[in-house]
């Protein structure tokens, strides 16, 4: 047996742990410092930096830290860096467990090779077991070319367990750096879409191969940055002007939601009465149904402490989609944004609100919403756009959802727009109503000039008599108390009521249980 210096046989346990920690340390270390440095040039965090800032101080767990890739040809031989690439593991976000994937793109760039995916898979399988979220760090440059084949299908068991994990675990993206080609379509399967300004690009083709095959000339980031993805494409959730502030808000956004879709979302004491009367509604909204607003002033007042969380704020804003508590209970809220479009509903905005309903109810997070809409946008862009489909599938959206319901009227409320909204008619469980509400198939002007067309036309004042029928049909038809007269309304409240209310609505809906017809799934618009 061979003896070292201080008497120890050189196979002894000590020396074992003192190469582990050395084995540890490379891996940990990455390429090296010249890698490191042209990652802080592009102003961009370290992969572990990324980790430490998501997850409380001392609590990440790595998986894998010495996986190294088998792959041969092209020089892979003599390139065999520890972690292949990518970190994987769990931690804790404020206490709760959290898994993670991050791309080292100091490593190969990122990019994705059969070890790298085989790492990616097992988090994964983990997260879906364990009943826990996931996040994916994103900062690579897509399939390993020298693994051929192999990288791609590494793609396919991931996207076969982001859609097999789809409304189980929440599963969110974070796009910190390049995600192009197949990569690209990983974070349009997850949740949420984080990216960052001036770093994060994201396209299926970049722009040499657009300029190649239409002559167009474009930009990386004009193509697939953060703000074309946050108000262009609707692909990002939000954008951030860096990955500090970025992770800081997933982590708030992860107190939002549940671990898994067997349970509610966090609840948090509030020190927000729940019988908070929101006076200030009486002066923010005008009673004029043809004047403008901002909803998020409503929100505001009667979420608590004004604190929410919105999705997809830059892109198709005439809707408001966000996370909120009241009673400090997480809700939903879908809102009509009369500052944008006068809040008409489109396809964006259809398309916008459907995919945040079945969020919500996927995640047993209660739906509010705030209704003031004036329509569907008419126009040949929209029809031939398809708005039919597009706005089916909010309507299917509504009418597939389980978990609690409430809507508030403010104002308008007009035609199919009304019914889509969550109306009573297609399984709100509560409906209340503002003294200024006016539910109709449309405006009392238009309703005029259909009904009365001929008479009018035939007048000799046409405009006295337009004028009267339209006082006429707002007053039989149009009144703030007819839907109420009708039971398509449960109430007609004073805005100052409105938290309150809305509040009292979901408590006595806590435990609300619906069993759903035996079918594989349904199939909703396309």
């Amino acid at each position: 047996m061979t003896i070292v210096d201080d008497g120890r046989p050189a196979d002894s346990m000590r020396l074992r742990v003192t190469e582990l920690a050395r084995l540890r340390e490379e891996a940990h270390g990455g390429p090296g410092p010249q890698a490191t440095a042209a990652q802080k040039a592009k102003g961009k965090l370290t992969v572990r930096e990324r980790v430490g800032l998501l997850f409380d101080e001392g609590s990440f767990t790595e998986i894998e830290p010495l996986r190294r890739h088998r792959a041969a040809g092209f020089g892979m031989e003599a390139k065999k860096p520890y972690t292949d690439g990518v970190v994987t593991g769990w931690g804790t976000v404020d206490g709760r467990t959290v898994f993670v994937y991050a791309h080292d793109f100091r490593v190969f760039g990122g990019a994705l090779g059969e070890a790298h995916a085989a790492k990616i898979h097992k988090v994964m399988d983990l997260a879906e077991a364990a009943g826990a979220p996931i996040v994916g760090l994103c900062d690579g440059a897509g399939a390993r070319i020298q693994e051929g084949v192999t990288a791609l299908a590494g793609y396919g068991g991931i996207f076969q367990r982001n859609v097999r994990n789809s409304g189980v675990i929440p599963q969110i993206s974070v796009i910190l750096g390049p995600c192009a080609g197949g990569a690209a379509y990983s974070p349009a399967l997850t949740d949420f879409v984080f990216m960052v300004r001036g770093t994060a690009q994201m396209f299926i083709t970049g722009p040499d191969v657009v300029k190649a095959v239409t002559g167009e000339v474009i930009s990386h980031d004009a193509l697939g940055g953060a703000d074309a993805h946050a108000a262009v494409s609707g692909v990002a959730s939000l954008a951030y002007d860096d990955e500090e502030e970025c992770l800081a808000d997933l982590r708030h956004l992860l107190s939002l939601l549940p671990s898994n879709n067997r349970e509610l979302p966090p609840h948090l004491p509030s020190a927000d009465a729940a019988g908070r009367l929101t006076e200030r509604l009486n002066d923010l909204v005008p009673a004029d149904p043809n004047r403008s607003y901002d909803m998020h002033a409503v929100i505001e007042e009667i979420v608590d402490d004004g604190d929410c969380f919105e999705i997809q704020p830059l892109w198709a804003t005439n809707i408001i989609c966000a996370l909120a508590r009241m009673d400090g209970h997480v809700v939903g809220i879908v809102a009509n944004q009369p500052a944008a479009l006068a809040g008409v509903l489109d396809i964006h905005a259809s398309e916008k609100a459907a995919r945040f309903v079945a969020l919500c109810d996927a995640f047993n997070i209660p739906l509010v919403t705030l209704v003031d809409v004036p329509g569907f946008l008419p126009g040949v862009d929209q029809e031939h756009g398809g708005i039919i489909r597009h706005g089916a599938k909010l309507l299917y959206a509504y009418c597939n959802a389980t978990v609690p319901r409430v809507q508030v009227i403010l104002r308008k409320a007009y035609g199919g727009a009304y019914i889509v909204m969550d109306s009573r008619s297609i399984g709100a469980d509560v409906s209340l109503a503002w003294p200024t509400n006016e539910i109709a198939v449309m405006g009392a002007e238009g309703a005029a000039n259909v009904i009365f067309r001929r008479e009018i036309a035939a007048a000799e004042d046409p405009e006295a008599v337009r004028a009267q029928k339209v006082k006429e049909y707002r007053s039989e038809l149009m009144h703030p108390y007819y839907a109420a007269e009708r039971g398509l309304v449960d109430d007609v409240i004073d805005p100052a009521e409105t938290r309150h209310r809305i509040i009292g609505a979901l408590a006595m809906l806590r435990a609300k249980h619906v069993p759903l017809p035996s079918r594989k799934h349904g199939n909703q618009p396309q």
